[in-house]
Protein backbone atom coordinates (compact mmCIF):
# COMPACT_ATOMS: atom_id res chain seq x y z
CA UNK A 1 0.00 0.00 0.00
CA UNK A 2 2.83 2.42 0.94
CA UNK A 3 4.71 1.75 -2.51
CA UNK A 4 1.14 2.38 -4.79
CA UNK A 5 1.34 5.74 -2.68
CA UNK A 6 4.73 6.59 -3.47
CA UNK A 7 4.05 5.75 -6.73
CA UNK A 8 1.52 8.30 -7.03
CA UNK A 9 3.13 10.55 -4.95
CA UNK A 10 5.93 10.45 -7.96
CA UNK A 11 3.37 11.11 -10.54
CA UNK A 12 1.68 13.78 -9.12
CA UNK A 13 4.96 15.68 -8.66
CA UNK A 14 5.84 15.05 -11.66
CA UNK A 15 2.78 16.69 -13.37
CA UNK A 16 3.33 19.42 -11.10
CA UNK A 17 7.37 19.56 -12.69
CA UNK A 18 5.95 19.07 -16.21
CA UNK A 19 3.21 21.65 -15.16
CA UNK A 20 5.17 24.37 -14.28
CA UNK A 21 7.96 23.90 -16.70
CA UNK A 22 5.51 23.64 -19.26
CA UNK A 23 4.04 27.40 -17.88
CA UNK A 24 7.69 28.50 -18.37
CA UNK A 25 8.03 27.59 -21.45
CA UNK A 26 4.60 29.02 -22.62
CA UNK A 27 5.55 32.51 -21.20
CA UNK A 28 9.33 32.36 -22.73
CA UNK A 29 8.01 30.99 -26.21
CA UNK A 30 5.54 33.57 -26.41
CA UNK A 31 7.16 36.81 -24.94
CA UNK A 32 10.54 36.13 -27.09
CA UNK A 33 8.76 37.11 -30.32
CA UNK A 34 7.25 40.66 -30.90
CA UNK A 35 3.18 40.36 -31.41
CA UNK A 36 0.70 42.72 -30.72
CA UNK A 37 -0.96 42.37 -27.33
CA UNK A 38 -4.31 39.85 -28.93
CA UNK A 39 -2.14 37.35 -30.50
CA UNK A 40 0.01 37.06 -27.25
CA UNK A 41 -2.92 36.69 -25.14
CA UNK A 42 -4.52 34.62 -27.12
CA UNK A 43 -1.10 31.74 -27.30
CA UNK A 44 -0.78 32.03 -23.67
CA UNK A 45 -4.58 30.76 -23.29
CA UNK A 46 -4.07 27.74 -25.75
CA UNK A 47 -0.75 27.07 -23.90
CA UNK A 48 -1.80 27.29 -20.54
CA UNK A 49 -5.39 25.58 -21.06
CA UNK A 50 -3.54 22.44 -23.44
CA UNK A 51 -0.45 22.19 -22.44
CA UNK A 52 2.37 19.82 -24.21
CA UNK A 53 -0.40 19.46 -27.01
CA UNK A 54 -0.26 23.96 -27.27
CA UNK A 55 3.05 23.64 -27.54
CA UNK A 56 2.45 21.58 -30.95
CA UNK A 57 0.10 23.35 -31.96
CA UNK A 58 2.45 26.78 -31.79
CA UNK A 59 4.96 24.76 -33.65
CA UNK A 60 2.42 24.52 -36.32
CA UNK A 61 0.78 27.95 -36.41
CA UNK A 62 2.47 30.10 -34.12
CA UNK A 63 6.38 30.16 -34.94
CA UNK A 64 7.39 33.25 -37.05
CA UNK A 65 9.73 33.26 -39.49
CA UNK A 66 13.53 33.43 -38.88
CA UNK A 67 15.42 37.20 -38.79
CA UNK A 68 17.16 35.86 -41.78
CA UNK A 69 14.05 35.53 -44.16
CA UNK A 70 12.92 38.97 -42.60
CA UNK A 71 15.94 40.52 -43.21
CA UNK A 72 16.00 39.25 -46.81
CA UNK A 73 12.74 40.81 -47.09
CA UNK A 74 13.49 43.80 -46.17
CA UNK A 75 16.77 43.99 -47.83
CA UNK A 76 14.67 43.63 -51.20
CA UNK A 77 12.15 46.17 -50.13
CA UNK A 78 15.09 48.78 -49.65
CA UNK A 79 16.10 48.12 -53.05
CA UNK A 80 12.50 49.00 -54.14
CA UNK A 81 12.32 52.05 -51.95
CA UNK A 82 16.29 52.54 -52.73
CA UNK A 83 15.30 52.54 -56.96
CA UNK A 84 12.18 52.48 -57.76
CA UNK A 85 10.08 54.34 -55.08
CA UNK A 86 12.81 57.43 -55.31
CA UNK A 87 11.80 57.37 -59.09
CA UNK A 88 7.94 57.62 -58.27
CA UNK A 89 8.93 60.82 -56.15
CA UNK A 90 10.59 62.68 -59.02
CA UNK A 91 7.97 61.56 -61.27
CA UNK A 92 5.28 62.87 -58.37
CA UNK A 93 6.93 66.44 -58.80
CA UNK A 94 6.68 67.02 -62.01
CA UNK A 95 2.81 65.85 -62.62
CA UNK A 96 -0.48 65.87 -61.14
CA UNK A 97 -1.56 62.38 -60.81
CA UNK A 98 -4.08 62.54 -58.41
CA UNK A 99 -7.68 63.64 -58.76
CA UNK A 100 -8.57 67.49 -58.33
CA UNK A 101 -9.80 67.46 -54.29
CA UNK A 102 -12.76 69.77 -55.71
CA UNK A 103 -13.66 66.25 -57.79
CA UNK A 104 -12.94 63.26 -56.22
CA UNK A 105 -12.25 64.09 -52.38
CA UNK A 106 -12.95 60.44 -51.29
CA UNK A 107 -10.75 59.10 -53.93
CA UNK A 108 -7.94 61.66 -53.80
CA UNK A 109 -7.61 61.02 -49.92
CA UNK A 110 -7.40 57.44 -50.25
CA UNK A 111 -4.98 57.81 -53.33
CA UNK A 112 -2.73 59.77 -51.00
CA UNK A 113 -3.16 57.73 -47.99
CA UNK A 114 -1.71 54.64 -49.41
CA UNK A 115 0.90 56.25 -51.26
CA UNK A 116 1.99 57.93 -47.81
CA UNK A 117 1.55 54.19 -46.36
CA UNK A 118 2.51 51.43 -49.24
CA UNK A 119 4.76 53.73 -51.19
CA UNK A 120 2.39 52.30 -54.35
CA UNK A 121 1.90 54.69 -57.41
CA UNK A 122 -1.45 55.41 -59.03
CA UNK A 123 -1.62 54.57 -62.18
CA UNK A 124 -3.82 55.51 -64.87
CA UNK A 125 -3.68 53.39 -68.49
CA UNK A 126 -5.13 50.67 -67.21
CA UNK A 127 -8.10 48.63 -68.83
CA UNK A 128 -9.95 46.12 -66.52
CA UNK A 129 -11.86 42.45 -67.07
CA UNK A 130 -13.59 41.33 -64.14
CA UNK A 131 -14.25 37.69 -63.94
CA UNK A 132 -16.35 36.08 -61.09
CA UNK A 133 -16.19 32.11 -62.36
CA UNK A 134 -13.03 30.30 -62.77
CA UNK A 135 -13.64 28.61 -66.31
CA UNK A 136 -13.59 31.84 -67.84
CA UNK A 137 -10.97 33.18 -65.85
CA UNK A 138 -8.43 30.14 -66.49
CA UNK A 139 -9.71 29.96 -70.07
CA UNK A 140 -8.51 34.06 -70.03
CA UNK A 141 -4.85 33.23 -68.39
CA UNK A 142 -4.21 30.24 -70.31
CA UNK A 143 -4.55 32.33 -73.49
CA UNK A 144 -2.62 35.12 -72.37
CA UNK A 145 -0.47 32.19 -71.63
CA UNK A 146 -0.17 30.84 -75.14
CA UNK A 147 0.37 34.35 -76.75
CA UNK A 148 3.28 35.68 -74.36
CA UNK A 149 6.35 36.75 -75.98
CA UNK A 150 8.55 37.70 -73.34
CA UNK A 151 7.87 36.56 -69.69
CA UNK A 152 5.37 34.91 -67.75
CA UNK A 153 5.87 35.52 -64.16
CA UNK A 154 3.09 33.18 -61.88
CA UNK A 155 3.15 33.68 -58.07
CA UNK A 156 0.09 31.82 -56.10
CA UNK A 157 -0.81 30.39 -53.02
CA UNK A 158 -2.18 27.51 -54.19
CA UNK A 159 -0.82 25.78 -57.28
CA UNK A 160 -2.42 21.75 -57.43
CA UNK A 161 -0.92 18.94 -59.18
CA UNK A 162 -4.54 18.57 -60.14
CA UNK A 163 -6.53 18.54 -63.83
CA UNK A 164 -6.38 22.52 -63.61
CA UNK A 165 -3.08 22.67 -62.47
CA UNK A 166 -1.62 20.34 -65.23
CA UNK A 167 -3.35 22.69 -67.53
CA UNK A 168 -1.74 25.76 -66.60
CA UNK A 169 1.69 23.88 -65.71
CA UNK A 170 1.26 22.73 -69.94
CA UNK A 171 0.32 26.07 -70.68
CA UNK A 172 4.00 27.33 -69.37
CA UNK A 173 5.59 24.17 -70.58
CA UNK A 174 4.67 25.42 -74.29
CA UNK A 175 5.51 29.44 -73.35
CA UNK A 176 9.08 27.84 -72.05
CA UNK A 177 9.54 25.78 -75.14
CA UNK A 178 9.50 29.43 -77.39
CA UNK A 179 11.89 30.78 -75.50
CA UNK A 180 10.03 32.73 -72.89
CA UNK A 181 10.87 33.28 -69.40
CA UNK A 182 9.11 31.44 -67.15
CA UNK A 183 8.95 31.85 -63.22
CA UNK A 184 7.15 29.76 -60.88
CA UNK A 185 6.81 30.98 -57.42
CA UNK A 186 4.43 28.91 -55.19
CA UNK A 187 3.48 28.47 -51.61
CA UNK A 188 4.56 24.98 -50.65
CA UNK A 189 1.66 24.96 -47.45
CA UNK A 190 -0.91 26.20 -49.60
CA UNK A 191 0.23 23.85 -52.74
CA UNK A 192 -0.14 20.82 -50.49
CA UNK A 193 0.42 17.60 -52.50
CA UNK A 194 2.08 19.28 -54.94
CA UNK A 195 5.83 18.16 -55.07
CA UNK A 196 8.94 19.91 -56.58
CA UNK A 197 9.11 17.35 -59.60
CA UNK A 198 5.78 18.46 -60.62
CA UNK A 199 7.78 21.21 -62.11
CA UNK A 200 10.75 19.30 -63.43
CA UNK A 201 9.64 19.43 -67.05
CA UNK A 202 9.38 23.06 -66.99
CA UNK A 203 12.75 23.76 -65.23
CA UNK A 204 13.77 21.33 -68.47
CA UNK A 205 12.32 23.58 -70.79
CA UNK A 206 14.67 26.50 -69.50
CA UNK A 207 11.90 27.53 -66.59
CA UNK A 208 12.14 27.92 -63.49
CA UNK A 209 9.78 27.19 -60.31
CA UNK A 210 10.59 27.42 -56.16
CA UNK A 211 8.37 27.64 -53.07
CA UNK A 212 7.98 30.41 -51.06
CA UNK A 213 10.71 31.29 -48.51
CA UNK A 214 8.15 30.54 -45.85
CA UNK A 215 8.78 26.79 -47.08
CA UNK A 216 10.64 24.50 -44.21
CA UNK A 217 14.44 25.01 -44.95
CA UNK A 218 14.71 20.85 -44.38
CA UNK A 219 12.17 18.35 -44.46
CA UNK A 220 12.47 17.14 -41.21
CA UNK A 221 11.09 20.48 -39.81
CA UNK A 222 7.90 21.29 -38.44
CA UNK A 223 5.25 22.87 -41.48
CA UNK A 224 4.19 26.53 -40.84
CA UNK A 225 1.07 27.17 -41.06
CA UNK A 226 0.88 30.92 -40.82
CA UNK A 227 3.35 33.66 -42.67
CA UNK A 228 2.64 32.47 -46.12
CA UNK A 229 2.27 33.66 -49.65
CA UNK A 230 -1.07 34.37 -49.96
CA UNK A 231 -0.61 36.89 -53.21
CA UNK A 232 -2.67 35.88 -56.46
CA UNK A 233 -0.52 37.12 -59.41
CA UNK A 234 0.56 36.55 -62.80
CA UNK A 235 2.18 39.25 -64.96
CA UNK A 236 2.49 38.79 -68.91
CA UNK A 237 4.85 40.50 -70.97
CA UNK A 238 5.04 43.04 -68.31
CA UNK A 239 1.46 44.20 -69.45
CA UNK A 240 -1.17 41.77 -68.64
CA UNK A 241 -1.65 40.90 -65.31
CA UNK A 242 -4.30 39.37 -63.06
CA UNK A 243 -5.15 39.90 -59.51
CA UNK A 244 -7.85 38.59 -57.17
CA UNK A 245 -9.04 35.38 -55.28
CA UNK A 246 -8.64 32.40 -57.16
CA UNK A 247 -5.86 30.18 -57.10
CA UNK A 248 -4.92 26.98 -59.18
CA UNK A 249 -6.71 23.84 -58.25
CA UNK A 250 -10.23 22.11 -59.53
CA UNK A 251 -11.91 23.05 -56.77
CA UNK A 252 -11.66 26.68 -57.93
CA UNK A 253 -13.44 25.22 -61.02
CA UNK A 254 -16.31 24.47 -58.48
CA UNK A 255 -15.84 20.54 -59.23
CA UNK A 256 -15.35 20.13 -55.29
CA UNK A 257 -17.80 18.00 -53.93
CA UNK A 258 -17.81 19.50 -50.64
CA UNK A 259 -17.92 23.25 -51.53
CA UNK A 260 -19.69 22.84 -54.82
CA UNK A 261 -20.17 26.22 -56.72
CA UNK A 262 -16.80 28.48 -56.33
CA UNK A 263 -17.94 31.84 -56.55
CA UNK A 264 -14.88 33.93 -56.80
CA UNK A 265 -13.09 37.75 -58.21
CA UNK A 266 -10.10 38.04 -60.26
CA UNK A 267 -9.30 41.00 -62.38
CA UNK A 268 -7.34 40.78 -65.50
CA UNK A 269 -5.40 44.38 -66.39
CA UNK A 270 -3.77 45.68 -68.94
CA UNK A 271 -1.52 48.38 -67.95
CA UNK A 272 1.09 49.69 -66.19
CA UNK A 273 -0.75 48.50 -62.91
CA UNK A 274 0.80 45.44 -64.37
CA UNK A 275 4.12 46.31 -63.91
CA UNK A 276 3.98 47.36 -60.32
CA UNK A 277 2.50 43.48 -59.93
CA UNK A 278 5.78 42.60 -61.29
CA UNK A 279 8.29 44.68 -59.20
CA UNK A 280 6.35 42.95 -56.39
CA UNK A 281 6.49 39.39 -57.59
CA UNK A 282 10.45 39.96 -58.18
CA UNK A 283 10.70 41.22 -54.81
CA UNK A 284 9.18 37.53 -53.57
CA UNK A 285 11.10 35.95 -56.31
CA UNK A 286 14.59 37.09 -55.21
CA UNK A 287 13.98 36.70 -51.25
CA UNK A 288 13.09 33.04 -51.67
CA UNK A 289 16.19 32.79 -54.25
CA UNK A 290 18.58 32.82 -50.68
CA UNK A 291 17.69 29.18 -50.52
CA UNK A 292 16.78 28.17 -53.61
CA UNK A 293 19.72 29.49 -55.01
CA UNK A 294 17.77 30.66 -58.36
CA UNK A 295 19.06 33.66 -60.05
CA UNK A 296 18.02 37.09 -58.36
CA UNK A 297 16.76 39.31 -60.85
CA UNK A 298 17.41 42.96 -60.53
CA UNK A 299 14.26 45.90 -61.27
CA UNK A 300 16.72 47.72 -64.16
CA UNK A 301 14.32 46.42 -66.62
CA UNK A 302 11.27 47.50 -65.02
CA UNK A 303 12.18 50.87 -64.10
CA UNK A 304 13.67 51.50 -67.47
CA UNK A 305 9.70 50.96 -68.67
CA UNK A 306 8.02 52.52 -65.88
CA UNK A 307 6.88 55.92 -66.67
CA UNK A 308 4.19 57.52 -64.39
CA UNK A 309 1.78 60.08 -66.55
CA UNK A 310 -1.29 61.89 -65.79
CA UNK A 311 -4.78 60.64 -66.56
CA UNK A 312 -5.80 60.77 -70.17
CA UNK A 313 -9.56 61.30 -71.43
CA UNK A 314 -10.27 57.97 -71.72
CA UNK A 315 -13.32 56.88 -69.72
CA UNK A 316 -12.29 53.46 -69.98
CA UNK A 317 -9.40 53.81 -68.04
CA UNK A 318 -8.99 53.03 -64.41
CA UNK A 319 -6.93 54.69 -61.94
CA UNK A 320 -5.57 51.91 -59.81
CA UNK A 321 -2.78 51.25 -56.63
CA UNK A 322 -1.53 47.87 -55.91
CA UNK A 323 -0.95 47.71 -52.47
CA UNK A 324 0.84 44.76 -50.44
CA UNK A 325 1.43 44.39 -47.43
CA UNK A 326 2.76 41.10 -45.01
CA UNK A 327 4.81 40.39 -41.75
CA UNK A 328 8.02 41.63 -42.58
CA UNK A 329 6.81 45.21 -41.74
CA UNK A 330 4.11 47.31 -39.39
CA UNK A 331 2.47 49.45 -42.10
CA UNK A 332 -0.43 46.95 -42.38
CA UNK A 333 -1.40 48.79 -45.74
CA UNK A 334 -4.22 46.68 -47.11
CA UNK A 335 -5.91 46.87 -43.36
CA UNK A 336 -5.28 50.51 -42.85
CA UNK A 337 -6.84 50.96 -46.91
CA UNK A 338 -9.69 48.96 -45.80
CA UNK A 339 -10.47 51.49 -42.90
CA UNK A 340 -9.91 54.39 -45.03
CA UNK A 341 -12.18 53.27 -47.67
CA UNK A 342 -15.03 52.17 -45.01
CA UNK A 343 -14.77 55.86 -43.41
CA UNK A 344 -15.41 57.46 -46.55
CA UNK A 345 -18.21 56.12 -47.89
CA UNK A 346 -21.14 57.90 -47.37
CA UNK A 347 -23.92 55.66 -49.50
CA UNK A 348 -23.41 52.27 -49.45
CA UNK A 349 -20.09 49.64 -48.55
CA UNK A 350 -21.04 46.64 -50.03
CA UNK A 351 -17.90 43.60 -48.79
CA UNK A 352 -17.68 40.03 -49.84
CA UNK A 353 -15.15 37.73 -47.59
CA UNK A 354 -14.99 33.93 -46.90
CA UNK A 355 -13.71 34.67 -43.28
CA UNK A 356 -15.23 37.63 -41.56
CA UNK A 357 -12.89 37.85 -37.73
CA UNK A 358 -12.05 42.02 -38.32
CA UNK A 359 -9.39 43.51 -36.19
CA UNK A 360 -11.01 46.25 -33.83
CA UNK A 361 -9.84 48.47 -35.88
CA UNK A 362 -11.79 47.61 -39.05
CA UNK A 363 -14.67 46.22 -37.07
CA UNK A 364 -14.97 49.69 -35.27
CA UNK A 365 -14.96 51.32 -38.68
CA UNK A 366 -17.96 49.12 -39.99
CA UNK A 367 -19.85 49.90 -36.95
CA UNK A 368 -19.60 53.74 -37.33
CA UNK A 369 -20.40 53.40 -40.87
CA UNK A 370 -23.72 51.69 -40.49
CA UNK A 371 -24.42 53.96 -37.29
CA UNK A 372 -24.02 56.97 -39.80
CA UNK A 373 -26.67 55.62 -42.18
CA UNK A 374 -24.51 54.24 -44.74
CA UNK A 375 -26.11 51.09 -46.17
CA UNK A 376 -22.90 48.45 -45.21
CA UNK A 377 -23.64 44.88 -46.21
CA UNK A 378 -21.68 41.73 -45.62
CA UNK A 379 -21.36 38.91 -47.53
CA UNK A 380 -20.20 35.19 -46.09
CA UNK A 381 -19.87 31.78 -47.01
CA UNK A 382 -22.87 29.60 -45.35
CA UNK A 383 -20.83 26.33 -45.02
CA UNK A 384 -17.36 26.61 -42.82
CA UNK A 385 -13.86 25.18 -44.39
CA UNK A 386 -12.31 26.02 -41.43
CA UNK A 387 -14.48 25.01 -38.52
CA UNK A 388 -13.47 27.47 -35.56
CA UNK A 389 -12.42 30.25 -38.36
CA UNK A 390 -16.57 29.88 -39.16
CA UNK A 391 -17.48 30.06 -35.78
CA UNK A 392 -15.58 33.14 -35.07
CA UNK A 393 -16.79 34.42 -38.38
CA UNK A 394 -20.42 33.67 -36.97
CA UNK A 395 -19.65 35.40 -33.60
CA UNK A 396 -18.70 38.66 -35.10
CA UNK A 397 -21.56 38.58 -38.03
CA UNK A 398 -23.80 38.36 -34.92
CA UNK A 399 -22.44 41.38 -33.20
CA UNK A 400 -22.56 43.23 -36.58
CA UNK A 401 -26.05 42.67 -37.11
CA UNK A 402 -26.94 43.95 -33.69
CA UNK A 403 -24.77 46.92 -34.70
CA UNK A 404 -27.12 47.55 -37.90
CA UNK A 405 -24.98 46.39 -40.33
CA UNK A 406 -26.49 44.14 -42.94
CA UNK A 407 -24.92 40.27 -43.14
CA UNK A 408 -25.83 37.39 -46.08
CA UNK A 409 -24.62 34.10 -46.11
CA UNK A 410 -23.89 33.25 -49.25
CA UNK A 411 -25.89 29.56 -50.49
CA UNK A 412 -25.18 29.03 -54.09
CA UNK A 413 -21.50 27.20 -52.72
CA UNK A 414 -18.75 28.82 -51.38
CA UNK A 415 -17.76 32.39 -52.00
CA UNK A 416 -14.42 33.11 -51.83
CA UNK A 417 -14.34 36.45 -53.14
CA UNK A 418 -12.45 39.57 -51.36
CA UNK A 419 -13.87 42.42 -52.81
CA UNK A 420 -14.56 45.64 -51.24
CA UNK A 421 -16.89 48.56 -53.51
CA UNK A 422 -18.41 51.74 -51.93
CA UNK A 423 -20.60 54.52 -53.68
CA UNK A 424 -19.93 53.58 -57.25
CA UNK A 425 -16.38 55.02 -56.67
CA UNK A 426 -13.91 53.49 -55.34
CA UNK A 427 -13.34 49.46 -55.02
CA UNK A 428 -10.84 46.90 -53.86
CA UNK A 429 -10.32 43.26 -55.38
CA UNK A 430 -7.18 40.88 -54.20
CA UNK A 431 -6.54 38.39 -52.18
CA UNK A 432 -6.71 39.87 -48.44
CA UNK A 433 -9.53 38.25 -46.60
CA UNK A 434 -11.10 40.30 -43.86
CA UNK A 435 -9.21 38.71 -40.81
CA UNK A 436 -6.14 38.83 -38.88
CA UNK A 437 -4.44 35.93 -41.01
CA UNK A 438 -4.63 38.45 -44.11
CA UNK A 439 -3.98 41.77 -41.89
CA UNK A 440 -0.99 40.61 -40.07
CA UNK A 441 -0.05 37.23 -41.05
CA UNK A 442 0.14 36.43 -44.26
CA UNK A 443 1.75 37.97 -47.36
CA UNK A 444 -1.46 39.49 -49.39
CA UNK A 445 -2.06 41.68 -52.50
CA UNK A 446 -4.60 44.03 -53.75
CA UNK A 447 -5.77 46.47 -56.01
CA UNK A 448 -8.00 49.69 -54.79
CA UNK A 449 -9.38 51.10 -57.62
CA UNK A 450 -10.92 54.74 -58.43
CA UNK A 451 -13.55 54.02 -61.56
CA UNK A 452 -17.37 54.64 -61.91
CA UNK A 453 -17.98 51.98 -63.77
CA UNK A 454 -15.30 49.27 -62.68
CA UNK A 455 -17.31 50.26 -58.77
CA UNK A 456 -20.46 49.64 -60.63
CA UNK A 457 -19.61 46.22 -62.01
CA UNK A 458 -18.75 45.24 -58.77
CA UNK A 459 -21.59 46.06 -57.17
CA UNK A 460 -23.72 44.90 -59.70
CA UNK A 461 -21.54 41.26 -58.50
CA UNK A 462 -22.92 42.13 -55.09
CA UNK A 463 -26.70 42.09 -56.14
CA UNK A 464 -26.56 39.10 -58.03
CA UNK A 465 -25.44 37.28 -55.26
CA UNK A 466 -27.84 38.40 -53.06
CA UNK A 467 -30.82 36.73 -55.05
CA UNK A 468 -28.56 33.25 -54.20
CA UNK A 469 -28.34 34.25 -49.97
CA UNK A 470 -30.00 34.78 -46.94
CA UNK A 471 -29.49 37.85 -44.70
CA UNK A 472 -29.32 36.91 -40.85
CA UNK A 473 -31.21 38.24 -38.28
CA UNK A 474 -31.15 38.90 -34.73
CA UNK A 475 -33.92 36.28 -34.29
CA UNK A 476 -31.35 33.54 -36.59
CA UNK A 477 -28.44 34.13 -34.13
CA UNK A 478 -30.77 34.11 -30.80
CA UNK A 479 -32.20 30.42 -31.91
CA UNK A 480 -29.20 29.03 -32.38
CA UNK A 481 -28.25 26.02 -29.62
CA UNK A 482 -26.32 26.92 -26.57
CA UNK A 483 -23.47 24.76 -27.82
CA UNK A 484 -22.81 26.69 -30.76
CA UNK A 485 -22.82 29.91 -29.41
CA UNK A 486 -20.19 28.57 -27.00
CA UNK A 487 -18.37 27.72 -30.02
CA UNK A 488 -18.35 31.20 -31.50
CA UNK A 489 -17.24 32.41 -27.85
CA UNK A 490 -14.46 30.43 -27.75
CA UNK A 491 -13.23 30.87 -31.31
CA UNK A 492 -13.89 34.67 -30.77
CA UNK A 493 -10.77 34.12 -28.06
CA UNK A 494 -8.63 32.25 -30.72
CA UNK A 495 -9.58 35.49 -32.94
CA UNK A 496 -5.73 36.71 -33.63
CA UNK A 497 -4.15 33.33 -34.39
CA UNK A 498 -6.77 31.67 -36.54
Amino acid sequence: MDEMVLTWDIIRRTIEVLWLINNGFAIWTVFRSRRDIASTWAWLLVLFIFPYVGFIAYLIVGRQLSHDDIFSMRHETRIVRDKFLKKQSRLLKNHRLLPEPSRHMMERMLATALLNNSSTPLTFDNHVKVFVDGHKKFAALIKDIDAAQKVVSLEYYTFYADQLGKRVLAALERAASRGVKVRVLYDASGSHGTRPQFFDHLRELGGQAQPFVSAPAHWFMTPRLNYHLHRKIVVIDHQIGYIGGFNIGDQYLGLSLKFGYWRDTHLRINGQAALVMEVRFIMDWNTSCRRSKLPIYSLDHELAQFDLHPASNDPDEVPMQIVSSGPDNSEFAIRRGYQQLISEARHYLYIQTPYLIPEPPVLEALVIAAKSGVDVRVMFPSMPDHPFVYRASEYYAKFLVKQGVRVYKYDNGFIHAKTMVADDKISSVGSANMDYRSFSLNFEVNAFTYHYGLAEELRAAFEHDLDQSTELSPEYFDSQTRWRKFKQYFSRLLSPIL
